[in-house]
């Protein structure tokens, strides 16, 4: 045992040990006088540093978070649980949400991505849900050498690891690179999962003398304190702290969620609620637990926990983020009934402690109370800060004047667009992923949204991930609507309309009032952009102090949505789909180049205001497109959104590798403007007047697809002339070529 785990409450005091734990002056003195009016010990200051770290307390987001539009006649269960419920009929919910697992990404990118995607699957089978989908969305530096290759190919194994071993398909989710994000990667991932509403289930502990039981693998000292490095900064100096990063077990976890749906399904009448350990372990669960159902205390002995390692400290034993690790409450006198469905599963299940009358949150260990703290002190009661928010100097200073992009040579800029990482195919990295077990993945990774089938229904939903960084690095509160936007585009063009969103926010210091100010105004932006879609938040994550050595990442709130296609009629892919269609651009294409790939492109950065944004007007299109899928008349549809119109007319070509002969009277440096609220659609002949007539003057015919693999598009000054096959080999080579 180390020096400071040996650490006497005067020494807490008086060397400020708790300082090193993530805890400041002000929360110490809290603990210290406000809450339990004595010295704690050291297994109860690690309680409180894990418990009102940022990761687990929201301390510093949630002023921020009640701004978000949450309501909606379909929410079953909303933002406070493990997971957001949506009602999609026959009985049936919708479970969603994303976590992220930035900082063990950084420090051990396998194992990292590995255990963000097991601690997003618990949250969703602990609402009663199983898992039937899954998505990344991740954020890179630019690839400069060969430790940027590796570090990415093992970020992408430890996702594909995990989903193909579980059984869970990955079948979609986003990846853009930009030197914002060089020594802070973004790893986030979104689970979805089904379930029969009757099934729901919450993290509560209520009724004295109810049994606590501990589910799955045993504790080792992987992860200690993991919640509380994931609230810190990084920087060069503290790069490797891979004692905070756990390891994961995929195949235990499978029979873990077996054995927790079996006791859901088949004995709901013993089981009175159930939460995965996931940031800050043990502590979290049980107390998040009693503190959920009010009126009760709960006492644990910590002897009884499983362990995989000898000696550990009770602080070690409730901090530990060892994976794989359920904790449920269950009526006395059910502990056995329980017990033995896990056993069947092969599943490790042990009962650790009894919920109690009074509100006390007591720990033994070695036969001694080692924590005596009020439940209610360690989640429902951690400090909440209002932070000072102030507008980055650099926004106020910004230019309105918009980039003059360089496009002398169209069909070079587009060759050269193409093959940029973040516009070319991710194919290399969701190759490795397998996109189609379970067999109910319709659409799968490449087209707009992936599309997944609802078993023995006429129906499917559709899922997405989205963010543009550089949107809301210049302007935070259009950004944030521009990210719920584009994601709404992406759910529509498959013929599904929203439902719902969770979200990443990954941010950078909270404390910082510039960077306070990116979130609060993103948040508001992401509300705004939610409640006209009719696409509420149900769930999410808040990432912050996503630094290096003092430099903030772009703010990047990833949105994950989820929207239901009623029809499987209705399923529509971003392909071109037959010679002679007609293509059209839906929604109005103007001079919008601030924030754009094209000026990243060729100026190696992004500056100047952001272009302008019409929420109005996006839920217009949006609209319209919904209309014309549902009377059948799009053979195919595909948003615009990064490279601009150019690019999603090219991978509208590619997949049935037609070609198109347009004409517009667009200037070629408009077909990269970055203008929102935009389609490519494509119409047969036959439904040319009705799709007219519906759309009126929001849509422009550009010409028709063909059969000669040519790409070709006359301009207002100049064109564009490549060969399909040509244009799909530069845009399908590029990132292999980088990351070779």
């Amino acid at each position: 045992m180390s020096n400071q785990q040996q650490a006497t409450p005067e020494q807490i005091r008086d060397q400020k040990v708790y300082r090193g734990m993530g805890l400041t002056d002000y929360e110490y003195g809290l603990i210290k006088d406000n809450v339990l009016h004595r010295l704690p010990n050291y297994t109860e200051i690690g309680l409180y540093s894990g418990m009102w770290s940022e990761h687990c307390s929201y301390k510093n987001s949630k002023p921020v978070l009640k701004k978000f539009y949450t309501k909606g006649k379909r929410v079953v269960k909303g933002p406070g649980e493990g997971a957001g419920i949506i009602d999609i009929g026959d009985g049936q919910g919708v479970v969603f949400k994303a976590e992220s697992h930035n900082h063990p990404s950084a420090v051990e990118p396998f194992q990292g991505a590995t255990t963000g995607v097991g601690g997003i699957l618990r949250d969703i089978f602990s609402m009663g849900a199983r898992p039937i989908a899954s998505l990344d969305s991740l954020r890179f530096g630019n690839v400069k050498n060969d430790a940027d290759k590796y570090f990415i190919s093992q970020i992408v194994a430890g996702i594909s690891s995990y989903g193909n071993c579980i059984g869970v398909p990955t079948v979609g989710g986003d990846t853009a690179f930009d030197d914002a994000y060089q020594n802070n990667p973004l790893v986030n991932v979104m689970c979805v999962g089904l379930m029969n509403i009757d099934n729901m289930e919450v993290g509560a502990a209520a009724g004295a003398g109810n049994a606590i039981i501990y589910v799955g693998a045993d504790t080792g000292r992987d992860g200690i304190n993991g919640a509380s490095f994931a609230s810190a900064e990084f920087d060069s100096e503290h790069e490797s702290q891979r004692s905070a990063v756990q390891v994961g077990d995929p195949f235990n976890e499978k029979l873990v969620m077996e054995g927790c749906l079996d006791v859901i399904d088949n004995h709901k009448d013993a089981l009175v609620g159930i939460q995965d350990m996931g940031a800050a372990g043990l502590v979290s669960s049980s107390a998040e637990m009693g503190s959920k159902a009010g009126g009760n205390g709960m006492k644990l002995n910590l002897d009884l926990v499983p362990q995989r390692e000898k000696g550990m400290s009770a602080f070690e034993l409730m901090l530990s983020e060892s994976q794989e690790r359920m904790l449920l409450c269950v009526k006395a006198g059910k502990e056995d009934e329980v017990l033995k469905v896990f056993a069947d599963h092969g599943v490790n299940a042990v009962v650790i402690g009894r919920v109690t009358d009074g509100s006390d949150y007591v720990l033994e260990h070695h036969g001694k109370v080692v924590a005596n703290v009020p439940v209610d002190s360690l989640s429902a009661d951690a400090p909440v800060y209002h932070r000072e928010s102030k507008e980055p100097a650099r926004i106020d200073q910004e230019s309105p004047e918009q980039f003059d992009p360089e496009v002398s040579v169209p069909t070079e800029t587009l060759r050269k667009m193409l093959s940029q990482p973040t516009i070319a195919s991710k194919e290399n990295i969701f190759k490795t992923y397998d996109t189609q077990v379970q067999t109910n993945t319709v659409v799968g990774p490449g087209s707009d949204a992936a599309v997944v089938r609802i078993l023995h229904k006429n129906k499917a939903i559709a899922i997405t991930t989205d963010v543009n960084g550089r949107y809301l690095y210049l302007n935070p509160r259009v950004g944030g609507q521009m990210a719920v936007a584009e994601a709404g585009r992406n759910v529509v063009a498959s013929g599904a309309f929203p439902l719902g969103i969770t979200d990443c926010l990954n941010f950078g210091n909270p404390e910082k009032p510039d960077q306070f100010y990116e979130l609060d105004q993103a948040v508001m932006g992401m509300s705004e952009a939610c409640e006209k879609l009719e696409s509420p938040v149900i769930s999410g994550n808040v990432s912050l102090n996503n630094e290096f050595d003092d430099v903030a990442i772009y703010p990047s709130p990833m949105v994950g949505m989820v929207g239901l296609i009623d029809d499987l009629k209705k399923v529509t892919t971003q392909d071109l789909k037959q010679a002679n269609d007609l293509v059209y651009v839906l929604g109005k294409t103007g001079d919008d180049f601030n924030g754009s790939e094209i000026q990243r492109m060729q100026t190696g950065k992004v500056s100047g205001q952001l272009f302008n944004f019409d929420l109005d007007y996006e839920v217009k299109i949006q609209k319209l497109v919904q209309k014309a899928i549902n009377d059948g008349l799009l053979n195919s549809a595909h948003d615009v959104s990064e490279g601009g119109l150019i690019v999603s007319i090219a991978e509208s070509t590619f997949g049935n590798q037609l070609g198109v002969n347009l004409v517009s009277d667009l200037t070629a440096k408009q077909f990269f403007a970055e203008t929102q609220s935009r389609f490519v659609v494509s119409v047969s002949e036959e439904n040319r007047e009705q799709f007219e007539t519906l759309v009126g003057g929001d849509a422009s015919l550009l010409g028709r697809v063909t059969n000669d693999n040519h790409l070709f598009v006359q301009t207002a000054d100049s064109y564009f002339d490549m060969a399909v096959d040509e244009a799909y080999q530069t845009w399908k080579g590029a990132l292999p070529c980088v990351l070779k």
